[in-house]
């Protein structure tokens, strides 16, 4: 083989060597390329549902938050109203019973004031010479009592509780003073007598005491002193 041939056929080596190094490489990993592609397309996607999610969740806790707050305050306005009407009905109620509790007391003076009766009145001198009439029966004082029993129970049921008075100073915030009497061997100011009985209901006073105070003059205050 001649040299001219040998190179021409170098030329064209060449020239085939040289197409080949200018022509683009394709890149072994497209596919992998075209997935990791998608992958970061789809958190993207995700990214932003989430942000469209939070803020929709934080709405909802808003409004929440609201109605919440508005359900508490219509429970505080509520229960408040409901204190109201019970208090106002507790006090329509009481005054409502109130005087049948004072007519009850006055029912309980006359059986008490009927038990302090004598049995019998005493015999008079021709008391003999008349018509003998039979002796009045004891069984009206026994139902009397019974009677006064039952009803100081049912008094105490309804939280009524007399105030004792009697041999204590005088409290006028529970009674008032009807009479006085003079008595150097009592202090002044201590009540001798309850001419009619006070009562509490609860807390309130239900009826005041009628009272004789001993009542001690100047006079008589040096003396014993």
């Amino acid at each position: 083989m001649d040299a001219a041939v040998k190179e021409n056929l170098l030329d064209q080596f060449r020239c085939y060597l040289d197409s080949i190094e200018e022509a683009p490489e394709e890149p072994d990993d497209a596919g992998a390329e075209a997935d990791l592609f998608s992958v970061f397309v789809e958190l993207a996607a995700v990214r932003n549902e989430v942000r469209t999610e939070s803020r929709l969740v934080k709405e909802a806790l808003d409004q929440f938050r609201g109605v919440f707050a508005t359900l508490q305050s219509s429970h505080a306005t509520l229960e408040q109203e409901l204190k109201r009407v019970q208090g106002e009905a507790r006090e329509r109620g009481r005054a409502l019973l109130r005087p049948l509790l004072l007519e009850l007391l006055d029912l309980r003076d006359r059986l008490a004031a009927g038990l302090q009766q004598p049995a019998a009145p005493p015999k008079r001198r021709f008391d003999r010479w008349r018509r003998r009439r039979p002796a009045e029966p004891k069984s009206w004082r026994e139902g009397l009592g019974i009677t006064l029993r039952r009803l100081d129970r049912i008094l105490a049921e309804r939280r009524v509780a007399r105030i004792e008075m009697a041999g204590k100073r005088f409290d006028p915030r529970m009674g008032r003073v009807v009479g006085t009497t003079q008595d150097a061997s009592v202090g002044a100011g201590i009540v001798v007598e309850e001419v009619t009985a006070g009562f509490m209901w609860d807390e309130e006073l239900l009826r005041a005491a009628e009272v004789i105070v001993n009542k001690i003059e100047t006079e008589q205050r040096e003396t014993v002193g």
